[in-house]
């Protein structure tokens, strides 16, 4: 997969419609009961960027960035506007958001995640595109700073390995992996100046 690490316009982004899609199988049987399973371990984010579009401006770099990636061909950062942080939308990072792992004396690497968490479920999600320097750290509860952050995959690497037991906790900003899931731009400007939206449908890029 070709991935363009640059950020789709963040005004725009941030003003999109679009949410987390599940995939579940539905079958009825003839007793009225039903059996679902789903295929995904996970959910996948669409949006239509079109809400963002608000002038000639935005449209003009939506159509810039849209021919540097060729269309659907490369993917790249896309900034969710419901959910971009380790913590509440109204908070700000901190190190102790996300547990990311415990230290057993050899381990030195930890992937960021996040947890969404309901009753007793909860969906883990890895965190691949983190926004570099914005990631925040603790060990054991404490802040620390010697690790290195890979910013194309969330994974966070420790010049010495945390002690056996240490909790790694991480608060940090982040972006998902997307692309344009069409091949083909209609802007119609006499409609976009009368309010119509242009449909701009982005998809997240499973890695």
């Amino acid at each position: 997969m070709s991935f363009h690490d640059v950020l789709f316009p963040l005004d725009i982004a941030l003003n999109s419609e679009g949410g987390p899609t599940r995939r579940t199988d539905v079958v009825a049987l003839v007793s009225g009961h039903e059996e679902r399973n789903s295929p995904w371990a996970g959910s996948r984010r669409a949006f239509n960027a079109g809400y963002g579009v608000k002038s000639l401006a935005d449209i003009e770099a939506l159509i810039a960035f849209f021919e540097a990636r060729a269309g659907r061909l490369h993917a790249f950062r896309f900034r969710d506007p419901f959910d971009w942080k380790s913590c509440p939308l109204e908070a700000e990072p901190a190190a102790s958001d996300q547990l990311i792992g415990t230290g057993d004396g050899t381990r030195t690497d930890f992937q960021l995640v996040k947890r969404y968490a309901s009753g007793p479920s909860a969906y883990v999600r890895p965190i691949t595109k983190p926004v570099d320097g914005s990631v925040l750290v603790n060990v054991g509860g404490a802040p620390v700073a010697n690790f290195a952050l890979d910013p194309l995959t969330g994974l966070v690497v420790f010049d010495a390995p945390p002690a056996d037991g240490a909790v790694v906790t991480a608060g940090y900003l982040f972006d998902m992996p997307a692309r344009f899931d069409t091949d083909s731009l209609r802007i119609n400007l006499a409609a976009f100046r009368a309010g119509e939206i242009p449909s701009i449908p982005i998809i997240e890029v499973l890695e």
